[in-house]
């Protein structure tokens, strides 16, 4: 039944019809394309027109069905970018034969998945482009959070030896085996629990992910933050966990919004401090790293400092600890904690960092994995979109639609 009706208009668009390069291409003949639909496998004959300027043929009507250069319907490629980005390719090939009885390979799965993700990647980078150039100027939201908070956070995903080549690493023999992939979680915030803590809204998290340095990590987020109300809303704050990256993006792009250092990692940090210092305190470790928490939960940093230079410390010890110091110090005015407790503020970086686990961690770091770029940038930013709640936009542009590879 489906074939006869996508076969009503065969798309013969006269003798000559445009390129889309300012020529006239030639009609040739009817050609017979076969593609496959959510409903399986069809048949069409479409008129087929060829351009001598340019040197290359096309079928308008591939065009009008969606299917140019490719061999999937859009329906069917949603359906198999959706399933490649929530489990790996061969295990969604075999949820889309389960569910829809269309037989894919797990390869052609992934690569019409990986294509889809990497088409979206390239018009949301086109967006933010436009939006850092003030030649697109996204509306706020109709309705307005209280807060709205950016946390920002990177992990590794595994890669093939070849994106990889030439890093430094972490491992024994100094290679990297990981690319950094930056993530950006912004949520809004409008009330405060029965005890005064702050609650986030309930889906209002969006996720952007990129393997982009800083620079451009910095074009996208704040794109994203703009698209949700960052220069509208009554109290911005930026979350991290110290990086000085994530400070110089935040100053540069929101100076306005109040920075704070993630507490889990500041808390992390002093008791550090605590092993450096422990050989001097003894018995008096917990008690003094007790006091020490206090005082960083109530942003008193002059007294964690004064505490720990008390100690008659020379050379490489006296250095360690200077060292360590330096990041309470540095980030100072980020660890006001109390003040922003007060005023009904989260103080953790939490949403990220689940993001980090939830939408990277579960589908790009499994056992084995080992990702290009190009593909592991596609299936984020399936699964950053699937996770914000934007799935549907993905398909609403042409670009959307990606030939395999």
């Amino acid at each position: 039944m489906l074939e006869p009706l996508l076969a009503a208009d065969r798309g013969y668009r006269g003798p000559g019809a445009d390129c889309g390069a300012g020529h006239q291409a030639q009609f040739v003949s009817y050609r017979d394309k076969t593609f496959d639909t959510v409903l399986g496998p069809v048949t069409i004959s479409r008129a087929w027109y060829h351009c001598a300027e340019c040197g290359h043929g096309f079928a308008p009507r591939d065009a009008g069905l969606g299917v140019a250069g490719a061999t999937m319907s859009p329906g069917l490629a949603k359906m198999a970018a959706r399933a490649g980005e929530a489990v790996p390719f061969r295990p969604g090939a075999g949820l889309v034969a389960d569910l829809a009885g269309i037989q894919l390979t797990g390869r052609r799965l992934g690569r019409h998945a990986e294509a889809d993700g990497q088409a979206a990647a390239a018009v949301i980078e086109a967006q933010a482009a436009a939006a850092a150039a003030r030649t697109l100027v996204p509306l706020p939201p109709a309705v307005l959070p209280d807060k709205l908070y950016i946390a920002i956070d990177g992990t590794g995903v595994p890669m093939v030896a070849a994106e990889t080549e030439g890093r430094d690493g972490k491992g024994e023999d100094g290679k990297a085996r990981t690319r950094e992939v930056k993530l950006v979680c912004v949520f809004s915030q409008t009330t405060v629990d029965a005890g005064g803590w702050p609650v986030r809204d309930p889906g209002s998290s969006s996720y952007l992910a990129t393997f982009a340095p800083a620079a451009g990590f910095g074009v996208l987020m704040a794109a994203e933050a703009r698209r949700r109300g960052a220069g509208h809303v009554r109290q911005l704050t930026i979350l991290g966990d110290g990086a000085h990256w994530i400070w110089n993006l935040a100053t540069a792009h929101f100076p306005e919004a109040t920075q704070i250092v993630d507490l889990y990692h500041a808390r992390e940090h002093l008791h550090d401090l605590g092993k450096l210092l422990a050989f001097m305190l003894g018995d008096h470790h917990k008690d003094w790293l007790a006091e020490r928490s206090s005082e960083l939960d109530a942003g008193d940093i002059g007294a964690i400092t004064a505490a720990a230079r008390a100690f008659p410390l020379t050379g490489t010890k006296a250095a360690e600890r200077d060292k360590a110091l330096a990041y309470f110090q540095t980030n100072a005015p980020r660890m006001r904690y109390h003040h922003f407790r007060a005023h009904g503020l989260f103080v953790g970086s939490g949403a990220v960092e689940a993001g980090c686990k939830a939408v990277i961690g579960q589908r790009l770091k499994l056992s084995g994995m080992h990702w290009t770029c190009s593909g592991a940038t596609g299936i984020l930013t399936l699964r950053c979109q699937q996770a914000s709640g934007r799935w549907e936009e993905i398909w609403q542009q042409p670009s959307g639609q990606a030939p395999a590879a």
